[in-house]
């Protein structure tokens, strides 16, 4: 599933230019806790449960001018002490998701930050670590989003850290020029090795926050989660850490690509061409603002990963095959209801015949395969084979796929869940809102329908559980059986990025996949248990239709 379809649905209006950001260095002070990095002393700020912060540290230089498409380059030492008590901005982005709020100082192209929670008193404590990557199709996101607020995970013994990345256009643009002038031959993936430039300086400095470099998990929802699949896929990464988390996504046979670099070049030259840029330095000189407006226009390809030789020297599906990639522990799962029916069928209701005829149009000669996997002899049963198809053409299937190599070739526990609570009513200030296809919030007319309530868990609905988070979602109104949920889930992650393992007391067994057959998952909801996997039928289907 294209990530247009998800895009077409939602609404983008412009920005404000992007500023610059230029921090001031102050004297230290007492009120402060202050950590010296490898570029210099940082100040934070300390919570009222004791949690010390550090938002806004640089871990690169800022992709302005003529570093804009280029790799993430060293931080510039400075002297003094810096305040890290507020987000550094976000990357350049268009307001399109309706469930991201965030916390950072505007957009802009300096938006290379990391942010830091830490319980550890010292630099001698050793505590595992979580480096957080935030989601949005590689448009949107932001590490300051409160659903990936670190405090309830560092109340846990653990530090947290969340990674901007360049987004878009800034951080995937290919171009012939570009690739002529890297020194590796390669242009696109700039995002990517903005995630990799982070978990470098992560260790090289966490151990200064308290955090031990060899006990790093990387984590990540959708487009965090893909990118947690292409740091275990690339050769410029997978030994910067220890475990691996993912949420619904990966860049295992996934619409998301990568795509060969030639075709990316030709979508960086065909988009320069529509701004009237007959060259890299043309190009260069162009606002930031033009750029993301031009990127964000209706029918403008998206920029996609590309399979540059560089971080990418395969394709990640052939990678994991041969066994190439992170041999680490991973923990991956994804959600019941990842898409709604409304993505394969449109406008038509959701009826056997309707989704037979959408079936036969997207499978042709294999429709009668893909029908016996969806079956759908009723209207009730033809919304859920919908929405199940959907779903896994979406994010599901990609993410089986990933779990279900790396427990083939990785010689690691690979422990995987199908996320199925769904979310509470919204609270009554919301009004007649829904969730949109993304889990976005979407507002409606007054005297519209109201929309029915989502029968399953939407793509992006398990982050706050995940993470201990709910509090900070002020849209729903959390349960007690929410609060459950959370608990359960977020020991289980915790207990991961502790020791490779999620299982520990008090939490029902969750056994590890078995390689090469049908073996069980974790089904998480207010009653979480283990059950044999029901589907591998059908995402076999899907793998054979991909031809990997």
């Amino acid at each position: 599933m294209k990530i247009l379809l998800l895009l077409s649905l939602l609404a983008v209006s412009a920005l404000p230019p992007a500023v610059a950001q230029t921090p001031t260095v102050v004297t230290a002070t007492k009120a402060n806790p202050q950590v010296k990095t490898a570029n210099g002393v940082v100040a934070g700020l300390i919570t009222a449960t004791g949690i010390r912060t550090f938002k806004g540290v640089p871990f690169a230089a800022p992709p302005l001018g003529e570093l804009r498409w280029k790799a993430p380059q060293p931080v510039q030492n400075w002297t003094g002490v810096r305040p890290a008590t507020q987000f550094g901005p976000r990357a350049m982005q268009l307001p399109v998701f309706g469930d991201m709020n965030f916390r950072s100082n505007g957009v802009s192209e300096d938006c290379l930050y990391l942010n830091v929670w830490t319980p550890a008193k010292s630099s001698r404590e050793k505590l595992p670590v979580l480096v957080y990557f935030y989601g949005g199709g590689f448009i949107a996101g932001d590490g300051s989003e409160p659903r990936y607020d670190g405090e309830s995970m560092a109340r846990r013994g653990i530090v947290a850290v969340t990674v901007n990345y360049r987004l878009g256009v800034f951080g995937f643009l290919a171009h012939p020029e570009l690739t002529q002038e890297s020194p590796n031959k390669a242009s696109g993936n700039y995002g990517f090795q903005d995630q990799t430039a982070a978990l470098r300086w992560v260790r090289q400095n966490i151990a200064a926050f308290g955090g031990d470099p060899q006990k790093i998990t990387i984590a990540g929802e959708s487009a965090g989660s893909m990118s947690v699949s292409a740091q275990m896929a690339s050769p410029l990464s997978k030994s910067l850490f220890a475990r691996a988390i993912g949420e619904s996504g990966s860049m295992l046979n996934t619409g998301f690509g990568p795509v060969p670099l030639p075709e990316g070049e030709q979508a960086g030259v065909a988009f320069a061409t529509s701004l009237g840029a007959t060259s890299l330095a043309a190009l260069r000189a162009l606002p930031a603002q033009q750029l993301l407006e031009a990127a964000g226009q209706p029918g403008t390809p998206r920029f996609a990963p590309t399979l540059d030789g560089y971080f990418f020297p395969q394709k990640p599906t052939a990678i994991f095959a041969a066994g190439q990639q992170a041999r680490v522990p991973l923990l991956v799962g994804w959600n019941s209801q990842e898409m709604g029916y409304q993505a394969l069928l449109g406008p038509q209701p959701p009826t056997p015949e309707t989704f037979r005829q959408a079936v036969q149009k997207l499978y042709g000669e294999r429709a009668a395969d893909v029908l016996q996997h969806y079956p759908a002899a009723t209207p009730e049963q033809a919304e859920q084979a919908a929405t199940d198809l959907a779903g896994d053409r979406f994010i599901s299937y990609s993410t089986w796929k990933w779990a279900d190599a790396h427990a083939q070739t990785g010689g690691q526990p690979v422990y995987r869940y199908l996320y199925a609570r769904p979310r509470p009513a919204m609270v009554p200030e919301m009004g007649n809102a829904t969730t949109g296809l993304a889990g976005g919030v979407v507002k409606q007319a007054p005297a519209a329908a109201p929309a029915p309530p989502a029968k399953g868990a939407v793509h992006s609905a398990e982050i706050e559980y995940a993470l201990g988070n709910l509090p900070g979602n002020k849209v729903f109104a959390w349960t007690p059986d929410d609060y459950k949920v959370s608990e359960t889930m977020q020991s289980y992650f915790a207990n991961f990025i502790k020791t490779g393992n999620p299982n520990g007391q008090g939490l029902p067994p969750w056994p590890a996949t078995t390689p090469g057959q049908a073996s069980q998952l974790l089904r998480i909801d207010v009653t979480t248990k283990a059950e044999p996997e029901q589907h591998r039928a059908r995402y076999l289907l899907l793998d054979q239709q991909a031809g990997k």
